[in-house]
């Protein structure tokens, strides 16, 4: 039993102990209603203690699927996973990872609490390795290297949580707000080289735009930057 609590990440553990009672319950069931929870009262309300309320048992039985309240969460984040719909590769990679992007947003936006979560507590489950299997799928004819496919999928999934962090803080009110006050302190002269940068033409600095329309672009020439360009289609 040592060694099981051992393992560095709660899939390396077998979910039902060698020894003692028959489990009741299961990995799935507790992260089903944790997940009820944080996405009804926020992460905070995310305890071993109300989950076990909420399933009618006591706290100190969870401990034998879940070892602490960091390995729920890691449970959660990946459950969230399942929400994805993946299609088989086209052949259009640029076309493929922006699908993939857009069903993160929609999937981040439900859950209210995950954007942030992906930032601070990255977590590699099944879902996740399923996910990389699918990005590393679409790119498999794709010259680049390794290392830039990697990096690829990590900058999908980081620059896509923090687009939704930005959309759930404010969004275009939040960018709107910036921008009036950029145009003030442009207005005192003091600032030549960003009145120059945001004439448009000069003398009229730019309108605020809405963040969530400029996600795709945004994520496609990140994208690019990263694997470099390359053909589209199927037959490039």
């Amino acid at each position: 039993m040592a060694t099981e609590r051992s393992a560095p990440s709660i899939w390396m553990r077998p979910e039902r102990a060698a020894v003692g009672r028959p489990a009741q319950r299961s990995r799935a069931e507790i992260t089903v209603v944790a997940l009820d929870i944080a996405d009804r009262e926020g992460l905070d309300a995310v305890s071993m203690r109300r989950v076990a309320a909420e399933l009618g048992t006591g706290a100190a039985s969870l401990y034998r699927y879940v070892e602490t309240r960091e390995e729920l969460l890691d449970l959660m984040i990946d459950a969230t996973g399942t929400e994805y719909d993946l299609a088989p590769p086209t052949g259009d990679w640029l076309a493929d990872l922006l699908a993939v992007g857009e069903q993160c947003r929609a999937i981040l936006r439900r859950h209210s609490w995950l954007p942030a979560m992906c930032i601070s507590r990255p977590v590699l489950g099944p879902s996740g390795v399923a996910m990389l299997e699918h990005v590393l799928a679409v790119l498999e004819h794709h010259p680049a290297s390794v290392q830039a496919k990697m990096e690829a999928f990590a900058m999908l999934n980081g620059l896509t949580a923090v687009s939704v962090l930005y959309e759930l803080a404010g969004g275009s009110d939040l960018q709107a707000r910036n921008v009036a006050y950029l145009q003030y302190a442009i207005a005192s002269g003091e600032h030549p080289r960003l009145a120059a940068l945001l004439a448009q033409p000069p003398g009229a600095p730019a309108e605020p735009t809405d963040p969530a329309s400029s996600y795709r672009d945004i994520l496609a020439r990140v994208l690019t930057g990263v694997l470099g360009p390359y053909p589209q289609g199927p037959g490039a």
